[in-house]
């Protein structure tokens, strides 16, 4: 019985990891990257895959890192 506890106990322990290290970070309505409410670095926070060419801040329209946090791909002309 003990060795049958200790299983389920080592079982939910490493399903509880691993759900956890799936589930990424998210940004929040302003722009930050918060995990269960606390700031967290942007680099751990899910983003969308960053387009292939460059990308410019969205405010000061200067060019960014593509897939930062408040970061809009350069239009291209046609």
């Amino acid at each position: 019985m003990r060795h049958t506890f200790t299983f389920l106990v080592a079982l939910a322990f490493t399903a509880g990891i691993a759900g956890s290290a799936l589930s990424a970070p998210a940004l929040d309505a302003a722009g930050k990257c918060r995990d269960a409410g606390k700031f967290v670095k942007a680099e751990l926070c899910k983003s969308a895959a960053a387009p292939a060419g460059k990308c410019r801040d969205m405010k000061t329209k200067k060019f960014a890192k593509c897939g930062a946090p408040g970061t809009e791909p350069v239009p291209t002309k046609k």
